[in-house]
């Protein structure tokens, strides 16, 4: 089968080799000419512009968008609505808010082309173990695409979820549960590390034991016994944590539906609160314990001689 990938970014380059392995035939396309020449030496073939990538697919024409959420994967969609024709179809496979995917699926269907929004987990291990697939829209067009999806996931790896939309539903449910599970072990090796035991335990196997039949087996753990091999009390790495979008439209969820997920939102709370040195929240917790209790407050400049030592 034929597809044209465009983005060609750690996500997008692993994906588009995993399909020439499979004997998958690839267009590339990317912003920097120099990523599409690089697949090009792996046995895809290159394109220079969408609408170079699109004269060299066959009909029906299936074009994989894996390009970061928002204005860039708005503005491909609406080039690729241009050059494409009816029957054609394009895959989102980014992080893509699930609304989004109903407007462009109904955007697309004006012209007659078929869209899929596709949920894909896996990161930079999917080149080899393959990558979990979440995908909405219609599913005739998901039968069709269905040795494309074989090609990427893992035995059982892949999931007709639904409608337009359905795809990026279940990927943004499974990253908030992510943002929980990261959470709870973060705090389960705080407390190792605020207790008594902190010295003679070596977290890198304790994370490998918890992985040997525990209830909190995990391939997480797995991940956080190889960082604790690589630096075993994580000295190298600050406390700094980034969102990616989908733990905030999770909670969101949660609120418009009326549903009970307090481990998710907080896990979100918590990542913005990693981003504060010294926030203003708990300036006035400080001074409302020295106003009702006349509690010892620690001066701004004591806190930046404690950060220097």
């Amino acid at each position: 089968m034929q597809i044209g990938m465009v983005g060609l970014g750690r996500m997008g380059m692993n994906m588009t080799k995993r399909l020439l392995r499979g004997d998958q035939r690839v267009v590339a396309y990317n912003r920097t000419p120099q990523k599409a020449d690089q697949v090009v030496r792996e046995g895809a073939l290159g394109a220079y512009s969408l609408y170079e990538l699109v004269e060299k697919l066959s009909i029906p024409r299936t074009v994989w968008v894996m390009l970061p959420a928002g204005a860039a994967v708005e503005d491909h969609i609406n080039q690729l609505k241009e050059v494409l024709e009816p029957g054609d179809i394009v895959i989102d496979g980014g992080n893509t808010y699930y609304k989004d995917d109903i407007r462009r699926a109904d955007l697309l269907a004006e012209k007659g082309i078929r869209f899929m929004d596709v949920g894909v987990s896996g990161g930079i291990w999917g080149l080899e173990i393959g990558y979990c697939l979440m995908a909405g829209g219609e599913k005739e067009t998901f039968e069709y695409l269905e040795p494309i999806f074989k090609t990427l996931a893992p035995e059982e790896g892949y999931l007709f979820c639904g409608a337009a939309g359905a795809g990026h539903f279940v990927k943004m449910v499974h990253n908030g549960i992510e943002y929980g599970m990261m959470q709870a072990y973060g705090e389960g090796f705080a407390i190792l590390e605020a207790s008594p035991y902190a010295e003679a335990l070596n977290y890198a196997q304790v994370a490998h034991l918890w992985n040997q039949g525990s209830v909190v087996r995990s391939w997480l753990l797995e991940l956080a016994e190889d960082a604790f091999k690589k630096d075993e009390r994580l000295s190298g790495v600050r406390g700094y944590v980034e969102d990616s979008g989908e733990g905030r439209w999770t909670v969101q969820q949660a609120i418009e539906t009326g549903v009970s997920a307090p481990v998710i939102a907080l896990s979100l709370l918590r990542r913005f609160r990693s981003r504060e040195k010294d926030s203003f929240s708990d300036k006035v917790l400080a001074a409302l314990r020295k106003e009702f209790g006349g509690h010892a407050v620690m001066a701004a400049n004591d806190r930046k001689e404690e950060e220097q030592s």
